[in-house]
């Protein structure tokens, strides 16, 4: 899967001059947590959170009183709080690759950019809708979570073994361990047209351990 199929085109977006009033208020009425900056041009300029917004009005406003936060507020733009150097992508990267990036810079969203301009917006939550649909969070059938000695070939056994008992795999996933036990692989799986006793009795003899099986 590719950032371009999971991402949002033509996201919202605001200009550096608009007050951070202005920004928060457009933020909790579409529901969203960040917008791209954009100047006249429509050339991406920075970016700013709802954390942004809201750190910058506390802190501005402390030492002020009631009658003087209006016109205060209203100085403030999206310009002197948002993020200059953004952290971007484009369309072509794989959502995985979109997914390390925020996961090591410790942010939430990275703009998509085309040849000349952005075309969209990745977040976390999109990452987190496709790892669900990657592991048929969607789908009902038997939820198998297991550890598999890391050889050659196991997957494929796997699968054959599912497919002998004519089982449907709608969900896949894996995670690599690597501890004093050695190295060895974690599976999850979502099986369909196979009883959940039935698909134990045939993966059993593959896997190290059966660590949990559901209906789901």
């Amino acid at each position: 899967m590719l950032v371009r199929e999971l991402m949002t085109s033509k996201p919202v977006v605001i200009a550096p001059e608009m007050p951070v009033p202005d920004a928060l208020s457009l933020m909790r009425g579409r529901k969203i947590h960040q917008l791209p900056v954009v100047d006249n041009k429509g050339k991406l300029v920075g970016i700013v959170t709802e954390q942004d917004l809201l750190h910058a009005s506390a802190s501005s406003v402390s030492t002020l009183s009631v009658w003087e936060l209006p016109t205060l507020l209203s100085k403030i733009t999206v310009a002197m709080v948002m993020v200059k150097n953004v952290a971007t992508i484009n369309e072509d990267t794989p959502v995985e690759e979109a997914a390390r990036v925020m996961a090591d810079m410790g942010i939430g969203c990275l703009p998509v950019m085309g040849k000349d301009a952005m075309v969209g917006l990745v977040t976390k939550s999109d990452l987190f809708r496709a790892f669900m649909e990657l592991l048929g969070g969607r789908r009902p059938g038997v939820r198998i979570w297991a550890q598999t000695p890391d050889t050659k070939g196991t997957v494929a056994k796997i699968t054959s073994a599912i497919a002998a008992v004519s089982g449907n795999i709608v969900g896949l996933g894996f995670n690599e361990i690597r501890d004093g036990k050695g190295s060895r692989w974690e599976i999850t799986l979502k099986v369909q047209d196979v009883p959940a006793e039935k698909l134990v009795e045939a993966l059993r003899p593959l896997l190290l351990e059966i660590k949990d099986v559901r209906e789901s």
